[in-house]
């Protein structure tokens, strides 16, 4: 049996693998794809109260409508902090004790997330290298907007899948 299971053969659209190790010989594979999320003026609101960052570009839709998005757009920061909850939804590593996030190379934000757009994470294993007590794994994530050419955010993360 392969070690890497094909997200059409399980109900989860991410790539499991059922072991940290199967992810060194799967270096340069696309991953899963997480489910698409709208992104309301709601969650905006609620990240700009969390962070205290309350520029009027993300929580003054009469102001913003003047501006040159036309309407309010999410934080960069917010966009990144979406990847955490598609990470789960993109890879599955199975055979673990614990899986932590390590840090992040690479950051970028090719465009804005107006709102009421809807993103999803795109998954693409880009490192996977034995360290003390588990595999290290770098996995690009990239948040699309759905409509349009340039994605929200791109980004390295990096994850450590530890041994049980």
């Amino acid at each position: 049996m392969s070690a890497v299971i094909n997200a059409t053969e399980t109900e989860t659209k991410a790539t499991v693998f059922k072991s940290p190790l199967d992810l060194e010989a799967s270096v340069g594979q696309a991953l899963g794809v997480s489910d698409w999320l709208t992104i309301d003026q709601e969650r905006i609101n609620l990240f700009a109260d969390a962070t205290g960052d309350h520029q009027w570009i993300h929580v003054d839709p009469e102001q913003a409508q003047q501006g040159s998005f036309g309407c309010t757009i999410a934080h960069g920061y917010l966009t990144l902090s979406l990847v955490n909850m598609f990470l789960p939804q993109i890879v599955d590593v199975q055979g673990i004790s614990m899986g932590v996030n390590y840090g992040a190379d690479k950051l970028r934000f090719p465009a804005p997330v107006k709102v009421n757009s809807r993103v999803r994470g795109v998954g693409e294993l880009v490192a996977a290298e034995q360290v003390k007590g588990g595999v290290q794994a770098v996995i690009r994530v990239t948040v699309e907007i759905e409509g349009e050419a340039r994605p929200a955010c791109v980004v390295d993360t990096i994850s450590r899948y530890y041994f049980p």
